[in-house]
């Protein structure tokens, strides 16, 4: 899909609009650093059942909401055999703040040039007060033990997303 920018002399930026959905295979080969900067892949992960949440920005009422959702459901996303990962393009510093500020008990990854969203499909043309721009949507994947996606949450509502999650993982 393309979109018109003002003052690309070839009037056209594309970017990959559409979004993973259940029986897509998840990118495994992306490598981005978790907020230790440490290289992180969903690759690393193979033979877990994997989480992955994409949200705008640390520190933000919506996006504090959701990841103190999975902090407080962790143990019980774990006994299910779950690895949580939270991803979004704030850079290793922020997460690591935000990691301490709420107590989290789960990675964050960095993505600062949204390669694991564009991959993912989760790096998408917003609105905002008439205003359009590039952001990330607010989006969950669950992802099997193969790499295979299973259940996809798109425009997820971050108050009680982890429990709706928690359900579907242990109805598998």
């Amino acid at each position: 899909m393309c979109y018109t920018t003002a003052g690309n002399a070839a009037g056209c930026i594309c970017y990959q609009h559409h979004m993973l959905t259940v029986d897509d295979n998840a990118p495994q080969d992306v490598v981005i650093t978790d907020q230790d900067g440490e290289d992180a892949s969903l690759a690393d992960l193979r033979g877990s059942w994997v989480v992955v949440f994409f949200y705008p920005r640390d520190n933000t009422p919506g996006c504090t909401t959701e990841v103190c959702s999975f902090r407080d459901s962790i143990e019980p996303l774990k006994k299910a055999g779950a690895v949580v990962i939270g991803v979004s393009k704030d850079s290793e510093k922020s997460h690591q703040k935000f990691i301490e500020k709420q107590s989290l008990n789960f990675p964050l990854w960095a993505d600062p040039e949204h390669k694991l969203m564009e991959a993912f499909g989760t790096w998408q043309l917003k609105k905002f007060m008439g205003r359009e721009y590039m952001g990330t949507t607010r989006s969950t994947f669950l992802i099997d033990p193969s790499g295979k996606i299973v259940h996809v949450w798109e425009k997820v509502k971050p108050a009680g997303h982890a429990e709706d999650v928690l359900a579907v993982l242990q109805a598998q």
